[in-house]
C-alpha cells in the first residue's frame, strides 16, 4: 500500500489528484451554501422568525469562517496544510448533523426555540469551514507550475460551479420532497467521501512549506484581525436591526477602528507576522482583493434576495427556483477554466475588468424586476451577471497568487477566501439594512411570512421589492467601479516556471 502510494505521489498527473481530492471538498462546501440559500425561507417560516433573525443561519458560519480564515491560514504555513484541511472536513461534517438534528436537540434539553441551538452550530461549522478554505487553494495552487496557474484554479472555479447546480437543485429537491433538514445531513456522507479520498491521496510532505524561520506562530496577530473582523461583521451586521446612530453600533464601529490600528501597527512590528503587510504595498495584489470582496458582495446579496423574490413575487417553489438558478451555475462552469486557461497566455486584465464590468451590467438588468417580470428576463439577467463573475474570478486569483511566494501560499490563499467569505457576511447584511428599511419605513414590518404571503401588488411587496432594486444598484455601481480599478491596474507578465 504503502509502495502504491509513493507511486501516486511520484506521477507525472499528481497535481490532477491533487485537484481531485481538494475538488471534492470544495463541491461539498458549495452545495451546502447552495442549499442554504433555497431552505432559508422554508426555515423562516417554521421558525416564525423575521429576515433579520434568520440572516444568522448563514452569518453564523460566514462570519466565522471570516474570523479564522487568517489565523488557520498562517498556522497551516506553519506545521502543514493536510491535518489542519482534514480536521475541518470532520468538523464540518459532524456540526451540519447537529443543524439539521437542531429541533430534536432543542427539544431533548428543553430549548424553546430551535435556532438559538442551530447557530452555535453553524458557528463551529464555520470554523471547519475556515480550516478547509485556507488551505484547499493553497495546495491546489502549489502544485501547478506558474505558467499553469490559471490552468489550475479556472479547473477550481469549474468545480465551484458544478456545486453551484448541484445545491440549489439538490437542495430545492430535499426542501420540496423531503424537509429543510437534509440540506444539512447530506453533507455528512460527503465529508466522509472527502476526508478518505484526502487521506489517501494528499502527501503531507509537499505541504509544509514554511522555512524554519517562519515557525514562530503571531498569536497576538491572530487575536486581533480576529476580533477586528468580528466587531466589524458584527456590528455591520446589527445596524439595520439596532439602528446605524445608536450607541452600540456608533461604539462598534469605533472599537473596530481601533483595532484595525493595533493590528497594524503589530503586524508591522513582530519578526514573525502572520500577514506580511508588505504585499498590500503591490497594487496588482491590492486591487485583487479589494475587487474579489466587491464581486462578492454583488453575488451574496443576489444569491440571499433572488429566492425570497422568486417565491414572494413570482410564485415559484424551492424545487423551481433551483432550476431557475441553473445558468447561474453553467455560467462558472463554462467561463471559470476557459478564461483561467486564455489568462495564462493573454494575461488577466482583459478577463477581470471585462468580466466586473458584464456582473454589473446583470446586476444592473435585476433592478429593473417587479412583481410580474417575465421568466425569461430573470434568467438573461442571472447568465450577464453570472457570466462576468465566473469569467472574473479565476484570472483574479491567479493574479493574486502571481503575488506572493510559496511560502505564503497559505496566508495567501486564507485572504482570497477571507474576502470572499467577508464579502458574503458584507453582502447579506447590507441587503437586509436595506431592504428592512425600505418596508420599515413604508410601515411594514420585515417579516418573512408576510411578504410571502401578501400576494401579488400587495403594498408589503411592493416595498420589498423596491428595497431590492436599491441593493441591485449599488451593487452594480461598485462592480463598475471595480472594473474601472484594474483596467488603471498595470501588471507584469505571467512568468514561465
Amino acid at each position: 500500500m504503502l509502495g502504491m502510494l509513493k507511486s501516486v505521489y511520484s506521477s507525472h498527473n499528481y497535481k490532477w489528484l491533487v485537484f481531485g481530492a481538494i475538488g471534492l471538498g470544495s463541491l461539498t462546501n458549495v452545495i451546502h451554501h447552495g442549499s442554504i440559500s433555497i431552505a432559508l425561507p422554508t426555515i423562516a417560516r417554521e421558525f416564525d422568525v423575521s429576515l433579520t433573525t434568520i440572516q444568522w443561519v448563514v452569518l453564523a458560519e460566514s462570519l466565522t469562517i471570516s474570523a479564522m480564515l487568517l489565523p488557520m491560514g498562517r498556522l497551516s504555513d506553519i506545521i502543514g496544510r493536510k491535518p489542519m484541511y482534514m480536521a475541518g472536513v470532520v468538523l464540518f461534517g459532524l456540526m451540519a448533523l447537529f443543524s439539521g438534528s437542531s429541533p430534536w436537540i432543542a427539544n431533548y434539553f428543553g430549548f424553546s426555540h430551535p435556532i438559538l441551538l442551530m447557530i452555535p452550530f453553524r458557528v463551529f461549522q464555520g470554523i471547519g469551514a475556515a480550516l478547509t478554505q485556507a488551505n484547499g487553494m493553497a495546495m491546489v495552487t502549489s502544485t501547478f507550475p506558474s505558467n499553469e496557474r490559471g490552468k489550475g484554479l479556472g479547473a477550481h472555479g469549474s468545480i465551484i460551479g458544478t456545486g453551484g447546480i448541484i445545491g440549489p437543485i439538490l437542495g430545492g429537491i430535499l426542501v420540496t420532497y423531503l424537509s429543510w433538514h437534509w440540506i444539512f445531513w447530506i453533507n455528512l456522507p460527503l465529508c466522509t467521501v472527502t476526508f478518505l479520498c484526502t487521506l489517501f491521496l494528499l502527501d503531507s510532505t509537499r505541504f509544509t512549506r514554511a522555512d524554519q524561520k517562519d515557525k514562530k506562530y503571531d498569536w497576538l496577530g491572530a487575536a486581533l484581525s480576529s476580533s477586528t473582523l468580528l466587531v466589524f461583521l458584527l456590528t455591520l451586521s446589527n445596524g439595520a436591526g439596532v439602528g446605524w446612530s445608536s450607541e452600540p453600533i456608533i461604539a462598534g464601529f469605533l472599537i473596530f477602528a481601533a483595532l484595525v490600528i493595533a493590528f497594524i501597527w503589530w503586524e508591522s512590528k513582530t519578526s514573525s507576522p502572520m500577514l506580511d503587510l508588505s504585499l498590500f504595498r503591490i497594487r496588482l495584489f491590492s486591487v485583487g482583493i479589494g475587487s474579489n470582496y466587491l464581486s462578492f458582495l454583488g453575488v451574496t446579496s443576489f444569491r440571499f434576495l433572488i429566492t425570497f423574490y422568486l417565491q414572494a413575487a413570482l410564485r415559484l417553489t424551492p424545487a423551481q427556483i433551483s432550476w431557475i438558478l441553473v445558468p447561474n451555475a453553467i455560467s462558472r462552469i463554462i467561463l471559470g477554466p476557459l478564461t483561467g486557461n486564455l489568462s495564462d497566455k493573454y494575461g488577466t486584465k482583459p478577463f477581470t475588468t471585462f468580466g466586473l464590468l458584464l456582473a454589473g451590467c446583470g446586476l444592473l438588468l435585476m433592478a429593473f424586476m417587479a412583481n410580474n417580470t417575465p421568466i425569461w428576463y430573470v434568467i438573461v439577467s442571472i447568465v450577464v451577471m453570472s457570466s462576468g463573475s465566473g469569467m472574473f474570478m479565476s484570472p483574479n486569483s491567479a493574479a493574486i497568487f502571481s503575488s506572493a511566494s510559496g511560502n505564503r501560499y497559505g496566508v495567501t490563499s486564507a485572504l482570497v477566501n477571507l474576502s470572499r467569505n467577508s464579502g458574503n457576511v458584507t453582502g447579506i447584511a447590507i441587503a437586509t439594512a436595506i431592504v428592512s428599511g425600505t418596508m420599515i419605513a413604508s410601515g411594514f414590518s420585515s417579516n418573512v411570512e408576510e411578504v410571502m404571503t401578501g400576494g401579488d401588488g400587495s403594498p408589503i411587496l411592493e416595498a420589498f421589492i423596491t428595497g431590492m432594486r436599491s441593493v441591485f444598484i449599488l451593487m452594480a455601481t461598485l462592480q463598475f467601479l471595480s472594473s474601472i480599478a484594474h483596467l488603471t491596474t498595470s501588471r507584469p507578465p505571467i512568468k514561465e516556471s
